[in-house]
């Protein structure tokens, strides 16, 4: 059986801050298939971007620490690269959508120029063939009149558009995977839909696999096949999308599904919100982070943390208890 495409073991890292080492991802482990889509979810504060911008080695250092683990891409361990081995990587085999494009984007730059940037750097081509292949991005990530529009710069593009650029930056050099950090923030619900739209038929053609960071169940419903569940630092369930969606096995996953709300839904109950407030990761407590808040909460879970386990086929979590 073929390895992996993105092999992710024990990942852990850590910021300093006043109060000493704040532990931000733990323990993270999960694997990646090429052609898969992987949505990562939770509360802000869990990890999700951290372990984004961990997988291409972002933390910035000082404060931020990658304090141990495997990223194996292709093989070869991230971690292991040196300086130029690392961009060799990024932006080539691997690349990524930050959440706000308007701070992504040079303001100084004209799109052409940066979409043609890695195009010139990883392919060693022309301004005049780079720029040809930047037209055809640009009409492949919708936008109109893409010839007249390489010489504008960002602010002169609306937020969907500067989206649209930024999937087209991604798309560039044709990566083998897509991290996607909240692609559609501050996006109304019409450019949300036609971005994870682009996105997934994009990565469908090239066979591109693509992890998705999102708070948004409804956005994973629809485009993941897998999900990856993170509360405090750590993966507490995961399970294929259908399999999540019909029986969540972790407390927090299931109070992630009961505060949505839904068109569907004519039995007129109230939303059920998640009692209390995420951790402290500077202070988490002994056992599981959530129990705390999780009304199924046992004795062991307070003085114990469970380990991800089977609770099903393709299913994991790291939970005590039934639900």
């Amino acid at each position: 059986m073929a390895s992996p495409l993105l092999r992710v073991r024990d990942l852990s890292v850590s910021f300093r801050s006043a109060r000493g080492r704040v532990r931000a991802v733990e323990s993270l482990s999960f694997d990646l298939e090429a052609g898969e889509t992987l949505a990562i979810v939770g509360e802000s504060g869990s990890g999700k971007s951290v372990t984004a911008l961990s997988l291409l080695r972002l933390i910035p250092d000082p404060p931020g620490r990658i304090d141990r683990g495997e990223i194996l891409f292709e093989g070869r361990d991230l971690l292991k690269l040196d300086d130029a081995g690392i961009r060799a990587i990024r932006g080539n085999r691997i690349a990524m959508i930050f959440q706000e494009p308007m701070s992504s984007l040079n303001p100084v730059l004209t799109v052409g120029t940066q979409v043609g940037e890695p195009i010139r750097l990883h392919r060693g081509a022309s301004w005049e063939v780079a720029l040809e292949q930047v037209k055809t991005l640009l009409e492949k990530v919708s936008i109109p009149d893409a010839a007249s529009r390489l010489d504008s710069y960002p602010h002169q593009y609306s937020g969907g558009m500067r989206q649209r650029v930024m999937i087209a930056m991604a798309l560039a050099c044709a990566p083998q995977l897509i991290i996607a950090d909240e692609p559609t923030t501050a996006l109304d619900v019409t450019v949300q839909a036609q971005i994870l739209a682009i996105l997934k038929q994009i990565t469908r053609e090239v066979n591109s696999a693509l992890i998705l960071i999102t708070h948004d169940l409804g956005v994973v419903a629809r485009y993941a096949d897998r999900v990856a569940v993170m509360y405090a630092g750590r993966i507490v369930e995961t399970a294929p999308a259908r399999d999540l969606y019909a029986r969540p096995r972790h407390p927090y996953t299931r109070g992630l599904m009961d505060s949505i709300p839904r068109l569907d839904d004519a039995s007129g109950k109230c939303l059920v919100p998640i009692d209390g407030q995420p951790p402290d990761l500077a202070n988490l407590p002994a056992g599981c982070a959530f129990a705390p808040r999780c009304k199924h909460a046992l004795e062991r879970c307070r003085a114990d943390r469970p380990a991800l386990e089977p609770a099903g086929e393709n299913h994991w979590k790291a939970c005590y208890v039934d639900v």
